[in-house]
């Protein structure tokens, strides 16, 4: 009974900031034009971050450089086709596909939405489903972020974010 109510507690939970993160978007992606590319990467990550009691992440040049040269490598290919650096750091990352104008806060937003999916208590996610882009983001320990975007040959456009301390280490919580 009592995992029965912690579960409900955790999706309630990742609903509201789910839902609450959603009406933000859409006034986010109204005012897109009006923000750098890197406010528009980090401002929602943070404030999900904070939702939760975490500290804000930092923008972080070396981080930002990593990001851009990774985006770069993914587009030299000429497809973006989804692939992990395998570098030092945390990494999330993202594909849009052609004949849209994808924002940075697209790819936030599919990152956080995964959150519904992560049941806190047992450390999971549920069947089916991945969520470690959201706990790579809800990450405590990590503290610096740096993201980049490159629109490929093809149209289509990868995104990617490195996180230091990188997270998502295995048997333990992100928060």
């Amino acid at each position: 009974m009592v995992k029965l109510i912690r579960s409900f507690i955790a999706a309630a939970l990742a609903g509201l900031v789910a839902s609450d993160l959603l009406w933000q978007k859409a006034e986010a992606s109204s005012n897109a034009g009006d923000e750098s590319e890197a406010e528009q990467f980090l401002w929602p990550q943070n404030q999900a971050r904070a939702r939760l009691g975490l500290a804000p992440m930092a923008w972080d040049p070396r981080l930002v450089a990593y990001a851009t040269w990774w985006a770069s490598e993914r587009r030299a290919t000429g497809d973006c086709r989804l692939a992990h650096s395998g570098g030092p750091y945390g990494e999330n990352i993202f594909w849009g596909s052609r004949g849209r104008n994808w924002q940075p806060a697209d790819a936030v937003w599919a990152w956080l939405r995964e959150g519904q999916w992560y049941d806190h208590w047992s450390n999971t996610c549920s069947f089916g489903n991945s969520c470690g882009h959201y706990t790579q983001i809800m990450w405590r320990q990590t503290t610096r972020v740096g993201c980049a975007e490159q629109v490929c040959s093809d149209g289509n456009t990868f995104m990617t974010c490195n996180y230091y301390p990188p997270g998502n280490w295995v048997g333990q919580r992100p928060y």
